[in-house]
């Protein structure tokens, strides 16, 4: 039997199905106590994480008996792919097991920020009736949605946003023209999908390359009536220069999900102070019932089939 050590959050029923065939250490708080950490990896087969352990040198240093890394999840910004594929190290994310949940969260957030009247129970209980002088917003029927990375959680929106007839339009320099996925949606350039896109959805990985790639400039080619969500990576979007972009009036609202530092901390957040055309959200957009079961159980499984086939590594 091999030892499977979970740093993070996993439920019980997941746990138990581990357990049937391995040895497992589970500690849901063990990822914030580095040293605990590190000790506890040393002779782990396998670890199951979420967004908060860090794999890094260090760790793949100190793990030397890993095969296999379990993302409860699909973000890989916390995970260092080169290191782990120097050390023949698998990683096996969730892929598409939240995708549902965060393409609901999607449209979710875009009729919030487009038709702002979820906000006015405050002033009902308070026996007011806040009905002139408002517009109420606007439709999403006839909007164009702008896709920035057309990956599968893209897709998921692309197509429940064609229910609504909406024109959607992507930006992924990564799938090529020929691709049949580009039949849901018109495929443009950045400059393109930033002028046209009256939603702007970010759904790319933080890379070199994309990091603030939503910043002051990006901001500023967009329409002032468009809205921003962003439910990737946090660092993708400079987050001063969205704050500045909402306080001019240079786009309409925006909504994050996602942040460059998580937690939240004080300082962060006192950049968003006093925005009111502005959602924000820990970080929960794939979060759901049915996801987090999608995601344990996907995860588990990959687990499981790579111990099974790397059993002679030890002594299974």
């Amino acid at each position: 039997m091999a030892r499977i050590l979970v740093s993070e959050f996993l439920g019980e029923p997941f746990l138990d199905l581990l357990r049937e065939h391995h040895h497992v250490e589970y500690d849901a708080d063990l990822y914030g106590e580095r040293d605990s950490l590190l000790a506890a990896v040393a002779d782990a087969s396998a670890i199951l994480i979420r967004n908060r352990t860090r794999i890094d040198p260090e760790l793949i240093a100190a793990a030397r008996e890993l095969v296999v890394v379990g993302r409860l999840g699909v973000g890989l910004d916390n995970i260092d792919m080169e290191a782990c594929a120097s050390a023949g190290i698998l990683v096996k994310p969730a892929t598409g097991a939240n995708a549902v949940s965060v393409a609901e969260y999607v449209l979710g957030a875009m009729l919030t920020l487009l038709r702002p009247v979820f906000g006015m129970t405050g002033s009902m209980v308070a026996g007011q009736w806040p009905r002139q002088g408002h517009a109420f917003g606007t439709e999403v029927s006839g909007k164009t949605l702008g896709l920035l990375g057309f990956g599968a959680i893209a897709r998921h929106v692309a197509r429940r946003a064609a229910a609504f007839d909406m024109e959607i339009i992507a930006h992924d320099p990564f799938i090529p023209a020929d691709d049949p996925s580009w039949d849901q949606a018109e495929r443009v350039t950045f400059a393109d999908l930033l002028q046209r896109a009256d939603v702007l959805s970010i759904h790319t990985p933080l890379t070199h390359d994309t990091r603030n790639l939503i910043g002051a400039t990006a901001l500023g080619r967009m329409k002032p009536t468009a809205v921003l969500i962003n439910t990737s990576r946090g660092g993708v979007v400079d987050e001063v220069a969205l704050a500045s972009a909402l306080r001019s009036g240079t786009i309409t609202g925006a909504a994050l999900d996602v942040f460059a530092s998580e937690p939240l901390g004080p300082e962060p957040a006192s950049r968003f102070e006093g925005l009111d055309n502005l959602v924000l959200t820990p970080h929960v957009a794939g979060n759901t019932r049915e996801s987090v079961d999608r995601v344990a159980a996907v995860t588990v499984a990959n687990v499981l089939e790579v111990l099974a086939t790397n059993r002679h590594r030890f002594g299974a």
